[in-house]
């Protein structure tokens, strides 16, 4: 089953100072401006109905607020981001039944897409290229696999170098990260209810099982992030509305589970599933977003632990993903059902989270990014 149908059935960056798009929604097919200053890219499911843009860029006004800079031909069912080190280089997910992932160019005049590979999986909805820029992860949430790619010298995405599959009878693989030493590769399983620990052969580019670290039965791991220190990382479950604590040994390569928190405010009732998860550059605290709640809750980072700051509503309806701005002043959430970005204000010093008026129209929005 696909992902979005699972969901329904219950319940650019800062490129520099130039950066000429495609014609914007409603142009009649001109030229946006050219932009200058900070961007964002924007991706979005175009079989959804409403129907998505796909890849779409906007400008971050002084304000804050996101204005319309043009669409990218050519990149459907955009539903997330992964930069190259350089970041001269985005790839982005196509979450389709034929799974493919697409690279672009973003350091010339034009954002520019280099090629596209197919995933060998259906459904992909997340991706990582490694720290060392050698090769490309990704995802496949219908059919529970992760598969490989090499990254050319010249951006674009080369051969596929191997394909795992993950046990189980129905996996669901959600998500696939770096660890901070570069030396692991770990994929979330929704669908197994398990993380997977991989090591990978740098000459082969192929996947080694390491460790299969089993969650109790109904979690609904989504996705991972590391603290800063590397020592931990925090694990957010779509279907428990909990994060999970895991304090991460680089050498052994291994995750051990320790304290759980939910993320929904107290007296929350009815269907909940958390969509993302991000820790702060200071690493004074974490985020998470609520689909049902409509809030995004913040926790404090205390000692080993996580103590539960407060929820804020999120602005919109179906907070599936969102991104902090580089200055972490702002987080900006990407509310796929209602088919907007908003804007919450942050203060960095409290990890507080405040309304904004600014809102962005997009519909079936799936994922935000920014460069820096």
């Amino acid at each position: 089953m696909m992902r979005r149908s699972f969901l329904t059935a219950v319940g650019l960056s800062a490129v520099g100072a130039a950066t000429a798009p495609t014609a914007a929604p409603g142009s009649g097919g001109a030229v946006a401006a050219r932009p200058r200053g900070l961007l964002a890219l924007i991706g979005s499911y175009t079989s959804s109905n409403p129907a998505g843009r796909g890849l779409e860029i906007a400008r971050r006004a002084p304000s804050g607020a996101l204005e319309s800079a043009g669409v990218v031909d050519g990149v459907p069912d955009a539903s997330f981001f992964a930069w190259s080190p350089d970041h001269r280089f985005v790839y982005v997910t196509n979450e389709r039944p034929d799974g493919s992932v697409t690279a672009i160019e973003v350091t010339g005049h034009r954002p520019r897409v280099l090629n596209s590979r197919s995933t060998r999986g259906a459904g992909p909805t997340h991706l990582a290229v490694h720290p060392d820029g050698d090769f490309l992860f990704t995802a496949n949430y219908t059919d529970g696999s992760v598969v490989v790619h090499r990254r050319d010298a010249d951006g674009s995405i080369g051969e596929s170098t191997d394909l795992v599959r993950h046990p189980g009878s129905e996996p669901h693989a959600h998500q696939v990260v770096v660890d901070p030493s570069k030396r692991w590769v770990i994929s979330v399983d929704l669908g197994d209810d398990s993380v997977f620990v991989y090591a990978l052969d740098h000459g082969t580019g192929e996947l080694t099982e390491h460790q299969h670290l089993q969650l109790p039965t109904g979690t609904g791991p989504r996705h991972l992030v590391f603290h800063p220190d590397a020592e931990r990382a925090y694990l957010v479950a779509e279907l428990r509305s909990e994060v999970t604590v895991l304090a991460w040994d680089a050498e052994d390569g291994r995750l051990t589970p320790g304290l759980v928190v939910g993320t929904r405010r107290d007296g929350a009732s009815g269907e909940n599933y958390p969509g993302e998860i991000a820790v702060s550059r200071d690493g004074r605290f974490v985020h998470a977003s609520n689909r049902g709640d409509d809030d995004i809750a913040v926790f404090a980072v205390d000692g080993p632990g996580l103590r539960p700051i407060g929820n804020t509503p999120a602005g919109g309806n179906w907070p599936r993903h969102f991104a902090l701005a580089p200055e972490e002043t702002s987080l900006y959430v990407a509310n796929q059902r209602s088919g907007t970005i908003t804007r919450l204000s942050r203060d960095p010093d409290s990890g507080a989270l405040s309304p904004s008026p600014d809102r962005y129209d997009c519909p079936s929005v799936a994922a935000i990014t920014f460069h820096g």
